[in-house]
């Protein structure tokens, strides 16, 4: 069994930065992809990043190259999104999800994914 706990969304003006935490806990060690999607109101769940277990490959949606980043602390169990130059389209509920796989796995589709958390709200003012 897997959960996942993200924290650290809240409002923030055009032009600031948030960092979003996610702490997985697994009963079982195992090596798990790590990623972020978001979904804003009416529209499809999206990729945002995607991290690999050793936090050594990364992969981006085109949309937020540059301005988010994502990664990792295995010895805290906690996969971290900082969140810079936002901007309103950014406005979502954000994600975080697990995908069980190799030290090397990397994954940006959603149905690749196997645990996922809550949600935390990122909202941008313009």
């Amino acid at each position: 069994q897997v959960q996942l706990v993200e924290s650290g969304g809240g409002l923030v003006q055009t032009g600031g930065s948030l960092r979003l935490s996610c702490v997985v806990s697994a009963r079982t060690f195992s090596y798990y992809a790590m990623g972020w999607f978001r979904q804003a109101p009416g529209k499809e769940r999206e990729f945002v990043a995607a991290i690999n277990w050793s936090g050594g490959s990364t992969l981006y949606a085109d949309s937020v190259k540059g301005r988010l980043t994502i990664s990792r602390d295995i010895t805290k169990n906690t996969v971290y999104l900082q969140m810079n130059s936002l901007k309103p389209e950014d406005t979502a509920v954000y994600y975080c999800a697990a995908a069980r796989g190799g030290r090397n796995s990397i994954r940006s589709v959603r149905e690749d994914y196997d645990y996922w958390g809550q949600g935390t709200q990122v909202t941008v003012s313009s």
